[in-house]
């Protein structure tokens, strides 16, 4: 027989929305009379960051940017790659780069050093969740939705190999 994963919800359609909500209007006040570069982080990121832009009220440009170092498997190599880099120069922009999850802080902190290099004007980071009982490397988080345990979660995005990203909700992903 097959393995059939067991989901828990972590946390429902609503809750996700009043974060959405929340972190809008945070950034929508920071970023006031601006007109920022949001760079989404591929693949986690594209539902969350369709439903986020859906709320700003400001001129933005969008670009995608597609790290690895996960592959298939549950924990980071270590060693990130950009697999896709920007289109966009960012050089003296106001940079947002959005994220599902910072985990280790390894992907997400190699990603904002590789920012910094093309010198844009501001550089901040919003995640919808964050991880901090993994964390290898610090991580400056200005917007954050949730912070969660230590158990691997799917869903909103968020996968396993590819699966459960189309899920509304948080999961964990019980063994």
């Amino acid at each position: 027989m097959a393995f059939q994963p067991q989901l828990k919800i972590l946390i429902n359609r609503d809750e996700i929305t009043r974060a959405v909500d929340r972190l809008a209007c945070e950034i929508n006040s920071d970023y006031r009379d601006r007109h920022p570069l949001v760079i989404g982080v591929l693949r986690g990121c594209f539902v969350f960051l369709a439903d986020l832009i859906r709320r700003l009220d400001l001129p933005l440009d969008i670009d995608f940017i597609r790290l690895c170092s996960y592959g298939a498997a549950r924990e980071s190599s270590g060693k990130v790659v950009v697999v896709q880099g920007l289109k966009t120069p960012i050089r003296g922009r106001d940079v947002l780069v959005v994220e599902d999850i910072v985990d280790t802080g390894i992907t997400i902190s190699f990603l904002l050093d590789y920012l910094k290099k093309r010198r844009p004007a501001s550089l901040r980071l919003c995640a919808l969740t964050d991880k901090p009982s993994r964390r290898r490397v610090p991580v400056p988080i200005d917007y954050l939705g949730f912070t969660v345990p230590d158990e691997f979660i799917v869903g909103y995005g968020l996968d396993c190999d590819q699966r459960f990203r189309n899920l509304p909700d948080i999961y964990i992903l019980e063994q």
